[in-house]
């Protein structure tokens, strides 16, 4: 992961123009670490980035949008100029390749994004608004628990010297369709809402690729319309936090996304957990 993780950030930086010593803060959102302690050190150590504090965000298919707000924080407070923001994930490593209802769903994918201090005075903020849900109670819906003894201490010889581990992905997919498309157009709105914006002034809808039932759900719940959507699902799959950079990359790089639209995005997935975020494409 931290490979595929540290390609991606390159690829930003490069397009932002920066080198890696200029990055003052690494974020990387993903629940699949390479170590269990995180992954974002050795992105650090793999790009160079050496003055860069850095830490993992464990939330899911929400995590870039976390991250991204995350790292928002930190520019508005003037701590860092420079912050990598990284959305990573390699689900096939917790998926059952015999359980249809996951593994036709999930695939591995990395994308980061650069965020950058500039002028308040002259240019405002571009991260216009953003909410942030969860629901705990429904954690049960979409899982991958440790699966390790519970008293690893406290057992026999055998059970002390195992091996921690999680199971793979088990998901209620109807439970999560219907909170899904509850909750992804309530979060959109409270974000709008926030910046006094309305649906008509979103250039473009940047969801988590989950699957193109609940996308089109939830637009049309926002009652946006269909052509103001971004989708590489069929391309990729669900890439957890690896989705929403994805698909802004590809948009930005075909042309779809310019400077100075007003793109809405929201993540949404495990915990369960769900964050939008508004901002000006710059």
């Amino acid at each position: 992961l931290s490979t595929h993780a540290s390609a991606a950030a390159e690829r930003a930086l490069d397009q932002a123009g920066l080198r890696a010593e200029d990055v003052d803060l690494i974020l990387l959102a993903t629940s699949t670490a390479d170590d269990i302690f995180g992954s974002a050190c050795q992105v650090q150590a793999n790009i160079g980035a050496s003055r860069a504090a850095c830490f993992d965000i464990t939330s899911a298919c929400s995590g870039f949008v976390v991250a991204l707000i995350t790292g928002s924080q930190y520019v508005r407070c003037g701590t860092y100029k420079n912050v990598l923001v990284i959305g990573a994930d390699a689900l096939s490593r917790f998926v059952d390749w015999s359980d249809r209802n996951t593994c036709v769903l999930f695939g591995d994918g990395c994308g980061a994004a650069v965020i950058q201090a500039q002028d308040p005075q002259t240019f405002g903020c571009n991260l216009l608004s953003f909410a942030i849900d969860s629901d705990g109670a429904g954690g049960k819906c979409l899982r991958a628990g440790f699966s390790g003894a519970s008293d690893k201490a406290g057992g026999p010889l055998a059970q002390r010297e195992s091996e921690g581990k999680y199971s793979n992905i088990s998901m209620s997919g109807q439970d999560v369709f219907k909170w899904a498309v509850r909750a992804v157009p309530q979060v959109v709105r409270q974000s709008l809402d926030q910046a006094d914006l309305t649906v008509d002034d979103v250039d473009w809808l940047v969801l988590h690729q989950a699957n193109k039932r609940i996308l089109a759900s939830a637009a049309d719940r926002l009652k946006i319309p269909s052509e103001k959507i971004i989708t590489n699902i069929s391309r990729y799959g669900n890439t957890s936090a690896g989705s929403i950079p994805l698909a802004l990359d590809e948009a930005v790089r075909s042309g779809q996304i310019k400077s100075g639209d007003i793109i809405a995005t929201a993540g949404f997935g495990a915990g369960l957990t769900c964050a939008s975020a508004v901002f000006y494409w710059d």
